[in-house]
């Protein structure tokens, strides 16, 4: 196993061939989703899945986070003081931040449950 880890590599997430990087991973992608995803054995069973749901519910989350952002100044700005306004406009930002780090990190986690290996350019 290299020590070289993918850019996006999520911090919680064993680096892939240490003892049990499966299971972080599968608890990584687990406090991505919502907690009724955990009733569905299918997701358990195949970790690959639950990275397609986890992506696709990061993608839905972004989505959304940038829609609010576009949106709220014009459909609020009667019902919230400037630094208010402000504020909201911070934490859109910072949930797409956050999002887009946590896409990126499905993506790389799901392409190591598949087998894919990532090797560094030079």
């Amino acid at each position: 196993m290299s020590d070289a880890l993918p850019p996006g590599w999520p911090d919680e997430v064993a680096p892939p061939g240490a003892p049990d990087w499966e299971q972080t991973a599968v608890a990584w992608l687990y406090d991505l989703v919502p907690p009724d995803y955990r009733a569905h054995e299918v997701l358990r069973r195949y970790p690959v899945l639950l990275a397609r749901f986890a992506a696709d519910h990061v993608a839905a989350g972004l989505e959304a986070a940038r829609a609010g952002w576009r949106t709220v100044r014009v459909e609020l700005a009667d019902q919230l003081p400037p630094d208010a306004m402000e504020a909201a406009m911070t934490a859109y930002e910072r949930e797409g931040a956050r999002l887009g780090r946590a896409a990126r990190g499905v993506e790389v986690v799901a392409g190591a449950l598949r087998g894919e290996r990532w090797v560094p350019r030079l």
